[in-house]
């Protein structure tokens, strides 16, 4: 039982042999909503700097 895989890992190991490129999709939607280049401690304070409060209630046009 050292080596168990439960059903739903076997699924996803057929399907990524069956279709190849579903991993190649992964890392690329990773890359796209995730992995991103650091940001400057200069931009972090302007960024914060041009933050705008916002409003307790934020469906009120008061």
């Amino acid at each position: 039982m050292a080596h168990y895989q439960s059903s739903i890992t076997l699924f996803l190991n057929q399907l990524k042999q069956k279709n190849p490129e579903i991993e190649k999709g992964q890392i690329a939607g990773r890359a796209l909503l995730w992995d991103k280049p650091p940001v400057s401690l200069d931009e972090q304070r302007r960024m914060k700097l041009a933050k705008i409060p916002q409003k307790a209630y934020v469906y009120s046009n008061d």
